[in-house]
């Protein structure tokens, strides 16, 4: 006897959703204890429900032959990954079933119900209690492996630190805590109310630190920098133009929580500058790479939105040692006559008509302390209370919540060739609101560093937190790579905000106040792909160095002189609706599959271009002409891609994209038309008006910049353009001095 079972019926997926819990257990428990479909036979699973509609048996009159026809179905599972829960149903009949519609819709409104979107606060910490403690409940894994590394407890208390902060500020943003005053007018002028600068008093442990502190009678420094990461890079490059410096830094100095990587092409212009020696470079090179992948997740794509694996073996291909380079640039600051107070943290600055008194406290022996300069250089990066009170009406539009550890070893051989580096990857669907990307870079030795992050918009409600990516991150770990994370040796944590401004223009952004400039991540200038001030700063030093240094030179040290001093591109500008597109609006659900498939889309287009666009591209070099030409090919290979951008941007950002690309297309028909001889005509008239009229002439400076870097076509450095070298400028240090004088 031969038995026919009508297995040839269609399987086909009808619903996939996330349902934004850790708890995959819950889930099913609700799916099969509680959810009614309200029709057919409900039948449990191991991982969630069957749903049966008919069971029709026929027995034809040949013995020989028995039919059974199975009923038809709906078959609803979950599964965990990301530490979330994903969800999909399945139909398992020739058509669609009776109520189907009305099954799945009731479904998704009931879970959405049961298990909504939350953004947890980080749990308060009592006086006297260990960070340890105060987070163990919530979580557990953090706790866990931060008690594993070195200097843990410091470092997550610094990450709860950075996250309250943070989450201050954006709450806050009309606001802000008040660190910038003028000399004995504060908020009193109409500067000051523009600004945000407001008559009122500061922090009482620094109400009036005149009266309490007699002036120092050192003499004043030409700059002051806060911050040490990227403001020792700069800071050395000044000194060893000749200028007297200070950097102050709030951490011990040459203490990084991320490690940087750049390209040989790139970090040559710190070569060229005159800062680093090529052997230098060499040595403080942990790793370099043969080749850099780029791959999302795409299992759930819809086919035009699916792609090969980008190669782009010159980008982000040579891993810095971070802490090395810093104690190489603070050995050279030093060198060069400069100082560096360490563990002083910054409290305000009294701006003054002929210099800057800053105002700071050493942490371990509670010290305060006042110093005068000329010129202040914010470079306190996302966390920097200047940058905030300049824009306290504009927040940041966007920002990378990034978390991540150095490994020394415990990887299994063969997990990781350390050849090759991770640029852009995830391995899974968007999780509790957020499009998880990680990134892996070896290192020394056996050294593996690890990025995990997700591009966020900012939201009062939701401003993003590195504790709960830090769980992700210990969580998902094995996920991504092969391993048992109990056997890891930890080195150390990589962590840190790092905000994206949506610029319509070069000006709607502040950057500067009298005698005060913001550089890097204080900037709010990053690349919105690469997202990071290291490369922005590197790539725009020699053009951020010169116009600086004409500046001081002609004590050009105003807002309206000090505003042109920024890193700004219009061709990155325009590229911010990409990371728009990255980002799940605070409170709304999205196909979890969409923002994968969007990346695919665009990154296929590139695996399909030669290397030399993708890596214009992701280097800040992109020109009008290829923007426009993968922006066409991407509408015409997914249509679907316009529909998507409408959802998550809205009319009002998509108007205002409108603007960056207006500006973009103007700077770059103004560029083509001068870039060919505009920087060569402003250099040779510089002896003649530089001398006669110095605030032209920063002008001038900055608009052959603007013409060439400014759309991504930097001037060569060292040039016979106007391209920056430290070498002939050095020595004109004194001299210029000495004609002020």
């Amino acid at each position: 006897m031969r038995f026919h079972w009508s297995l040839a019926k269609p399987m086909q997926e009808i619903l996939y959703i996330e349902v934004p819990t850790p708890d995959t257990t819950s889930v099913v428990t609700w799916l099969q204890d509680v959810f009614n479909p309200g029709i057919g036979e409900k039948i449990t699973t191991p991982s969630g429900i069957r749903i049966m509609f008919s069971r029709n048996t026929s027995q034809p009159s040949a013995i020989s032959e028995t039919s059974i026809d199975l009923a038809d179905e709906l078959s609803i599972f979950v599964w965990s990954l990301q530490r979330t829960t994903y969800l999909k149903a399945f139909r398992w009949a020739e058509k669609p079933l009776p109520n189907e519609q009305d099954i799945l819709r009731y479904l998704i409104n009931t879970i959405r119900e049961q298990f909504p979107n939350q953004y947890p606060e980080p749990p308060a910490i009592a006086p006297g209690q260990s960070i340890f403690a105060a987070l163990a409940e919530r979580y557990p894994l953090t706790v866990k492996y931060f008690q594993r590394m070195p200097n843990g407890e410091y470092d997550l208390q610094r990450v709860y630190w950075w996250e309250q902060r943070w989450r201050e500020s954006v709450r806050n943003p009309q606001q802000p805590r008040q660190v910038v005053f003028r000399e004995g007018e504060q908020g009193a002028g109409t500067r000051d109310q523009e600004l945000g600068i407001r008559d009122q008093e500061p922090e009482s442990k620094i109400q009036n630190p005149k009266s309490k502190i007699p002036p120092i009678s050192n003499p004043p420094y030409d700059l002051i920098y806060l911050g040490g990461a990227l403001g020792v890079i700069h800071a050395a490059v000044m000194a060893r133009l000749g200028y007297k410096v200070l950097l102050i830094e709030r951490l011990p100095f040459g203490r990084m929580n991320r490690e940087w990587n750049i390209s040989r092409s790139e970090f040559q212009s710190l070569i060229d500058l005159g800062l680093f020696t090529p052997a230098e470079f060499e040595d403080v090179i942990a790793r370099e790479y043969i080749d850099g992948f780029h791959k999302f997740f795409d299992a759930n794509n819809p086919p035009q939105a699916q792609a090969p694996v980008l190669h782009t073996p010159t980008v982000l291909n040579v891993g810095i040692d971070a802490e090395k380079l810093l104690r190489v640039c603070g050995q050279k600051l030093r060198e060069s006559g400069g100082e560096i107070w360490d563990e002083t943290e910054f409290l305000r600055v009294d701006v003054g008509e002929t210099d800057v008194t800053v105002h700071c406290q050493h942490l371990p022996t509670q010290q305060i302390k006042q110093v005068r300069g000329r010129l202040l250089v914010d470079a306190m990066g996302t966390a920097s209370p200047i940058a905030w009170q300049l824009n306290g009406g504009r927040t940041f539009d966007s920002v990378c919540p990034t978390v991540g550890a150095v490994v020394a070893s415990g990887f299994e051989p063969g997990v990781w060739d350390v050849q090759y580096g991770d640029v852009l990857n995830s391995h899974g669907d968007i999780s509790r609101g957020r499009q998880l990307i990680w990134e892996l870079f070896p290192a020394e030795g056996e050294e593996l560093t690890f990025y995990l992050f997700h591009y966020h918009q900012v939201h009062p409600d939701n401003p993003g937190s590195l504790l709960e990516m830090y769980e992700d991150f210990f969580t998902i770990l094995p996920e991504y790579r092969r391993c048992d994370v109990d056997k890891l040796v930890w080195k150390k944590p990589t962590f840190g905000y790092i905000p994206g401004h949506f610029s319509v223009g070069s000006r709607d952004r502040r950057v500067a106040f009298d005698r005060l400039v913001a550089i890097g991540d204080a900037a709010s200038l990053q690349s919105p792909l690469v997202f990071t001030g290291f490369g922005s700063l590197v790539r725009n030093l020699p053009r951020l160095t010169h116009l600086l240094d004409t500046a001081l030179k002609h004590d050009l040290l105003t807002a309206q002189h000090l505003n042109q001093i920024r890193a700004f591109q219009s061709n990155i500008a325009v590229t911010w609706l990409f990371s728009k597109g990255m980002m799940v609006p605070t409170g709304k659900f999205l196909p979890p599959e969409r923002i994968n498939s969007m990346l695919n889309t665009f990154f296929g287009i590139l695996a399909a271009e030669p290397p030399d666009l993708a890596e214009a591209f992701i280097k800040d070099r992109v020109s009008w002409l290829s923007f426009n030409r993968m922006a066409l090919k991407a509408a015409w290979q997914n249509p679907s891609l316009l529909l998507w951008i409408w959802e998550l941007a809205g009319p009002k950002d998509l108007f205002r994209w409108l603007g960056s690309y207006l500006d973009f297309t103007v700077s770059a028909f103004i560029s083509a038309l001068l870039r060919g001889w505009f920087p060569q005509w402003v250099a040779q008239l510089q002896s003649w008006i530089e001398p006669r009229f110095p605030a032209l002439w920063l002008w001038l400076l900055a608009q052959s910049y603007a013409v060439t870097d400014g759309v991504g076509q930097p001037q060569p450095t060292g040039s016979q353009g106007t391209g920056f070298s430290l070498k002939p400028l050095a020595t004109s240090i004194e001299h210029s001095r000495q004609l002020e004088l």
